[in-house]
């Protein structure tokens, strides 16, 4: 609150609103956006996986330069070994080797601005015409189509320095524009001014131009030098991969992965072990698959081409909606930038067949993935959504929910963070009896290192105080430990639990009321609950109507307290209902796991369900699941799998 300004209506403001109503009221505006979004996502991915196959092929081939007559083969192999080396070592470099990073960045571009400023000393300064523009209307005069074809290699001149941007998570964004400004660019420029000038002076010598302009005195430590900045580069850039795949996981674009924090200060120092094992995988397939440095560096163009065109669009909606700018700004930056970027994305495509090829197929399977993901996991959430069970209901059913209540603690683990999930109706229609304490579980994962034991679970009682339901989020920090045992995750919930209690107690006791009947949801039409084995039952009549109990002794844990609550001594309730958990927790706790499943239905179009009944489930059956991840006894746990047709 103490950001929050009040914005005055103006011309900017008011275009900003209708653009936002445009687009939350159009569902094809948003289905084109999405898709704009997941293609920008899966590019810079495959952005990410070329770089490290670039950058370390076309530093080791500085071989040839220093050791005549070596092969392309040796080349490949030394290339492979230090992939594999650098993601081997992936996981602690993202903590510990951190440090030495800065130190020979500063060092390889002090090494690039050295060696122009070498070669403009020795050659001669002929070089700096290149900053006369006519130059260029010459070039293209010449030979109209071979410059559009060089078009999409200059690009690569300034491709790689952006990689320092990977780390905006890292550093302060200033830092990293003045350090662009102060020293990367400075430096880029001197290195191909001087490779320039060395070219003019030897103009056979077209290949290796780097390492052939390098002084002979100082090439292998150059060479060494040039070897631990590409890799740099390729960790970076992986780093980049796996914060990027986070936030998508969050968001609900990519299926659930395991995610290691290496670090309690600095939430963006991750490690994804699939990812980091599939990117490896996918880097030496495209060094092994072309072996050449040119077939690579043609699919490394139009994978940063794609990722300058999506930049530049998500900008200019940025522009739009957030900073508000001026219409005459946004027209002109999208018009420049992207009247440029499209002349080099065209000559980038003319090499598709040349290497470009398998980056395009690459980038369209992680689009598939993560658009298959995003539309099962949205048609599965409104699926769980729609079939809640209503309160109206629960309330209907009465305290015993129109079954038996046995002793003990029943755990529904669910996704849902609100409501009652509609696996509960099964597990009331297709069980003998249910637990005389139900807590809905849902386990959420939280943006800070570590949660407090004493903020963990926050609860919530479902209906009224007869029923002994309520609701849990588990909250876990990113460093926290989730692999606890089922014992100690019990203990901790029935702790707070016990807690909640007693706080609930004493603010009744202050405001001298009843009942708290919290969750208030807008009643929904849902009566007849389909059982596992495809019986229809209805919730308005027990499930077993003809069973007598015996009337001659009633064990306290196997019904649910009087439905009169004592209203004057809150502090009796309160021993009751403590009493009455601690019993329930004695006789043990069963975790009741739903796992629905989204089948299309019979009349759905044939790509509809290819994606739910085959991709999405297989996704869908290898994705991480928070309670899984408890070693939970077979004896204590059901898994109900509740199919929905959508």
């Amino acid at each position: 609150m103490s950001s929050f300004r009040l914005k005055l209506p103006t011309p900017e403001l008011e275009r900003s609103i209708k653009v936002k109503e445009k687009l939350e009221s159009s569902l094809l505006l948003k289905k084109l956006l999405l898709g704009l979004v997941l293609f920008g996502t899966s590019m810079f991915i495959s952005n990410g996986v070329i770089t490290p196959a670039m950058s370390v092929l076309s530093a080791v081939s500085g071989l040839k330069v220093g050791i005549h007559n070596t092969s392309q083969d040796v080349v490949v192999m030394i290339s492979v070994a230090l992939l594999v080396i650098l993601f081997s070592v992936q996981r602690y470099a993202t903590s510990k080797v951190g440090f030495a990073l800065g130190p020979s960045l500063l060092v390889w571009f002090c090494c690039l601005g050295g060696i122009g400023i070498y070669n403009l000393s020795l050659f001669g300064p002929t070089a700096f015409k290149a900053f006369n523009p006519l130059y260029i209307i010459y070039y293209f005069g010449r030979n109209p189509f071979q410059a559009w074809l060089s078009l999409g290699g200059c690009l690569l001149c300034a491709t790689g320095s952006e990689a320092i941007f990977s780390n905006l998570c890292h550093f302060p964004v200033r830092y990293v524009q003045y350090m662009f400004v102060l020293l990367v660019l400075p430096c880029l420029v001197l290195a191909y001014l001087g490779q320039a000038a060395f070219l003019i002076a030897n103009p056979k010598s077209s290949e290796q131009v780097f390492f052939s302009s390098i002084p002979i005195g100082v090439f292998w430590p150059v060479f060494l030098v040039a070897n631990l900045a590409a890799l740099i580069a390729s960790r970076t850039m992986t780093v980049a991969i796996f914060q990027c795949l986070k936030q998508s996981i969050a968001l609900g674009c990519f299926p659930r992965l395991k995610i290691v924090h290496t670090s309690r200060k600095f939430m963006a120092k991750i490690y994804i072990p699939v990812v980091n094992w599939l990117l490896l995988l996918s880097c030496l397939g495209f060094i092994v698959l072309f072996r050449s440095i040119y077939d690579v560096g043609n699919a490394y163009a139009i994978a940063e081409l794609g990722v300058m065109i999506m930049a530049t669009v998500y900008v200019t909606i940025i522009m739009l909606l957030i900073w508000e700018s001026n219409i005459v700004k946004v027209l002109s930056f999208v018009i420049t930038f992207l009247f440029l970027e499209l002349i080099f994305f065209s000559s980038a495509l003319s090499s598709v067949g040349d290497g470009g090829w398998a980056l395009l197929i690459f980038a369209s399977v992680l689009f598939m993935i993560m658009f298959i993901w995003n539309y099962g996991s949205k048609l599965k959430y409104d699926s769980e959504v729609k079939q809640k069970l209503s309160k109206d209901l629960m309330r209907k059913l009465g305290p015993n929910l129109g079954t038996i209540r046995a002793p003990g603690l029943g755990l529904v683990c669910s996704d849902i963070v609100k409501g009652v999930p509609a696996i509960f109706g099964h597990f009331l229609t297709s069980l003998p009896a249910i637990h005389s304490i139900i807590v809905f579980v849902c386990i959420r994962n939280v943006p800070v290192p570590v949660v407090p034991q004493s903020e963990r679970f926050l609860f919530q009682r479902v209906c009224s105080r007869g029923y002994h339901m309520f609701r849990c989020i588990a909250r876990y920090g990113y460093k926290d430990k989730k692999q606890e045992h089922h014992s100690v995750f019990e203990c901790l919930l029935i702790e707070g639990l016990e807690k909640f209690i007693q706080r609930e107690a004493v603010e009744l006791s202050l405001q001298s009321e009843d009942d708290v009947d919290s969750d208030e949801e807008p009643p929904t039409p849902v009566k007849i609950i389909t059982a596992p084995n495809g019986s229809l039952y209805s919730l308005d009549v027990p499930l077993l109507a003809d069973y007598a109990p015996s009337t001659e002794v009633i064990p306290e844990a196997s019904c649910s307290t009087p439905q009169h609550d004592p209203v004057l001594d809150y502090a009796q309730n309160l021993e009751l209902e403590l009493a009455f958990i601690k019993q329930s927790k004695q006789s043990g706790a069963v975790y009741l796991i739903d796992s629905p499943i989204i089948k299309a239905r019979k009349d759905s179009w044939f790509f509809k369900k290819l994606m739910i009944n085959y991709f999405f489930a297989f996704l869908r059956n290898n994705c991480r699941r928070a309670i899984m991840l408890m070693s939970i006894p077979h004896s204590n746990m059901m898994q109900v799998r509740m199919t929905s047709y959508v």
